[in-house]
């Protein structure tokens, strides 16, 4: 893998965290903090800030693991508990980046659709959809790691600044903030709400991928891992500061449309409150949103398969000398997340996503319990990298915590689909 050499830059050196920030926010976390601002307001800002500590304690648990043993986690997955649990994995990725591929393609057609409409709304965001998908493709076949943080750099400044800039432009309640943040209280009706928030901030699979991205920057040993854990500090308050951000801005408007659109719902109404300007801004910033995940997924997706391709091929070893995004395995993923889920556009994916949270609703829980195993091995470890009481808590309140969303979301799922009133946003 291609790795940074001389002085770094602060891009090398908060890069990766930028990457989990761009990549694991996207039309998900709009959606949910759009529906849950809109029927609950500021009360549930604490479960955004809950749900990014909850992220920041795995994400940093998995790279503590790769800085101590300078193996992924799916490799420490295979070679510690089993080649078993690839294999569940592999199940999992392939589902998730059908779905996640084209729902993320959706959402980047109704972004281009908003921002410059192509002739009828269906034909428009198709075709934006296509372009999107294909520029992805591109752009990480062509452009190289480094050019594709670059990328993600730019868009990330676009995401956070329009969104928090539109957020500014609607006169932020900042006592009802407060209020959220200091006075954590669930009302009648708000527990959905504040379980998808809890959930849907900063990304499910796409977590893993920090590990490859850590593995590009040369990070290793005790100060890899102090560097890991300030740029994922970074990233989760940047998260935390995107999805309040988005509280605000929802909690302005009553949400009756489904699906990606919500945006453009958004959009029309910030127009009416705070001038055309909070419009094109806030358009900005959920295209930077979107395209930024896709991107991110295009580019760290096939890392896991090509890993997958490896481990199975008995090549464990050697892995780290391996360059991952030159293999067979990764370009030929590549070419399949952007095109395979295009079929997806003009389909309802309603009993696809059923079957898509049967498993994710085992990813997180997975994870943390693999951590809680992993990492408070010494023999394994070393002292240096065990887990301390405080990670052990944190993980534990994860597993549990996303346990119970888990099962929630999956029965309500269940509900939705045999009561015919479709499965609402995750």
């Amino acid at each position: 893998m291609m790795k940074s050499s001389g002085r770094p830059s602060l891009l090398v050196l908060i890069g990766p965290g930028l990457l989990v920030a761009a990549t694991g926010v996207g039309a998900g976390d709009l959606l949910t903090a759009s529906y849950a601002g809109s029927k609950a307001g500021m009360a549930l800002v604490w479960a955004v800030v809950i749900g990014c500590v909850f992220k920041w304690a795995l994400t940093e648990g998995l790279a503590r693991w790769q800085m101590a043993t300078g193996t992924t986690l799916l490799e420490g997955w295979t070679s510690r508990l089993g080649g078993w649990i690839r294999w569940v994995f592999l199940a999992y990725l392939l589902l998730w980046s059908l779905i996640t591929g084209g729902s993320l393609g959706k959402a980047c057609g109704v972004a281009g659709d908003g921002l410059f409409p192509l002739g009828d709304r269906g034909t428009s965001q198709a075709i934006w959809t296509v372009v999107h998908a294909l520029g992805g493709l591109v752009l990480v076949w062509f452009g190289g790691f480094r050019t594709f943080e670059r990328i993600m750099a730019v868009l990330v400044a676009s995401m956070f600044v329009c969104v928090i800039l539109a957020a500014a432009l609607l006169g932020p309640d900042f006592e009802a903030i407060g209020r959220g943040l200091t006075r954590p209280t669930i009302r009648s009706g708000d527990l959905p709400y504040a379980v998808g928030l809890l959930g849907g901030v900063g990304g499910t699979v796409t977590l893993l991928s920090y590990g490859y991205w850590i593995r590009e920057s040369n990070r290793s040993g005790l100060e890899g891992a102090r560097l890991c854990r300030i740029d994922l500090g970074i990233a989760y308050a940047a998260t935390g500061l995107f999805g309040i951000a988005m509280l605000v801005i929802s909690s302005r408007i009553a949400v009756d449309r489904q699906g990606a659109e919500v945006a453009l719902l958004l959009a029309d109404q910030l127009r009416e409150a705070a001038g055309p300007v909070a419009r094109w801004v806030f358009l900005v910033g959920f295209w930077g949103a979107v395209f930024s995940s896709l991107l991110g997924v295009w580019q760290s997706a096939p890392y896991l398969f090509a890993d997958f391709r490896q481990l199975s091929k008995g090549d464990a070893d050697a892995i780290v000398d391996v360059d991952l995004d030159r293999t067979r395995a990764y370009r030929g993923y590549l070419i399949a997340i952007a095109l395979v889920p295009l079929v997806l556009i003009n389909l309802s994916v309603r009993h696809v996503q059923l079957a898509h949270a049967v498993l994710g609703a085992l990813f997180m829980p997975l994870l943390a319990v693999t951590l809680l195993i992993l990492n408070n091995r010494e023999d394994w470890v070393g002292r240096g990298f065990r887990n301390r009481w405080g990670s052990n808590l944190l993980l534990i309140l994860t597993l549990v915590t996303f346990a119970g969303i888990g099962i929630s979301d999956l029965v309500g799922r269940l509900t939705g689909l045999l009561g015919g009133g479709g499965i609402g946003p995750s």
